[in-house]
């Protein structure tokens, strides 16, 4: 089998580099030893002894309170020089021993959702947005619970105010219509009040649902609730405002029958959403093809590329896919095209 190496000797970097799809300067860097080399010690940096001697200056009692600023300029005043006030803060940080002494806010560090689907029932999304009433400062509060995968909205409710209870309500009749096995769950939500409520919390545990949540301020956590929302409120006919709560749930019980039923969505090869969720996709993709095929035997000249083909349903819908290093990257390529090789 040859190796990348091999063929870059024989072709030419340029002409490999250009046959991978990989950029001369990935395959450069990973060709180079992992290993960084250890540098020399500068001929100016303190030694290990006045290093300890300095640190135990500042750990005198007098100096307890101190910055290292008075610390330095107390110890020249007594005709003893430790080192360089610059340095004094480098041996401090050295030992964690560097921070503000006001009490300050600090944010915790949220770690990135990265979650998966690979079929229904498998990771649910659900948002709450806003729909203006008859006057200003009226509003009703949708609810939306929608299914990753396949787009489907499992379920929905209209309400005039946002609530932790209502919230518990939708999720548990969603539930229970879905007939969703105990521990293959997943519900992601923004941070919201109701969203982070002790009773939907309590309800997800018994359940054996596990939650997650989007980072604060990141509205691209929760991209697929977010599109629902746009395809609602960009959808022709949408008022705006609605006349009464009875008016906005009779707008919502016509759209979200059309949205899982008729809509046919980019996302999932312009499939429906009920398709998908029910396990229709490969009889409609197959009907499709019977379709596509007789169109290209009367005309096969208007098809330039050959037989045209319907579309593949995504066999994984991420939310914050882990991002690959460019190191992972050309072991990828490398991989596949030695595979080829072999």
């Amino acid at each position: 089998m040859e190796t990348v190496r091999e063929m870059a000797s024989r072709l030419g970097i340029r002409s490999t580099c250009e046959a991978l799809g990989v950029p001369r300067a990935s395959f450069y860097r990973s060709q180079r030893p992992r290993q960084r080399p250890m540098r020399k010690p500068s001929p100016r940096a303190l030694s290990i002894a006045e290093r300890a001697e300095a640190l135990r200056v500042l750990h005198e009692p007098r100096f307890a309170d101190e910055s290292p600023a008075e610390v330095y300029a107390t110890r020249l005043g007594e005709g003893h020089y430790l080192c360089s006030e610059r340095s004094l803060y480098r041996i401090l940080a050295a030992h964690a021993e560097v921070r503000e002494r006001r009490a300050q806010l600090r944010h915790p560090l949220y770690a990135t959702p990265e979650l998966l689907a690979t079929g229904p029932n498998q990771l649910w999304s659900w948002d709450i947005t806003k729909l203006r009433g008859p006057v200003k400062w009226c509003y009703y509060y949708l609810y939306v619970l929608l299914d990753v995968f396949s787009r489907y909205v499992v379920a929905w409710l209209l309400a005039e105010q946002e609530s932790a209870v209502l919230a518990r309500r939708m999720l548990a009749d969603a539930y229970r219509r879905q007939g969703v096995i105990p521990g293959s769950l997943t519900v992601h939500a923004d941070r919201g009040s109701s969203m982070k409520s002790k009773s939907v919390a309590f309800l997800l545990a018994d359940l054996g649902v596990t939650r997650t949540h989007s980072r604060p301020h990141v509205p691209n956590d929760n991209p697929y609730s977010e599109a629902q929302f746009k395809t609602l409120k960009y959808r022709p006919g949408f008022p705006d405002r609605f006349g009464s709560i009875q008016d906005a749930r009779g707008y919502c019980g016509d759209f979200f029958p059309w949205y899982n039923m008729e809509h046919h969505h980019a996302g999932i090869a312009y499939l429906t959403p009920r398709d998908v969720h029910f396990g229709l996709a490969e009889t409609r993709l197959a009907e499709r093809r019977v379709v596509l095929a007789s169109a290209y035997e009367r005309h096969p000249e208007r098809f330039v590329r050959g037989m045209p083909k319907p579309g593949t349903l995504p066999a994984a819908v991420w939310i914050n896919p882990r991002k690959r290093t460019d190191d992972e990257e050309i072991k990828n390529r490398i991989e596949e095209t030695e595979g080829v090789l072999h």
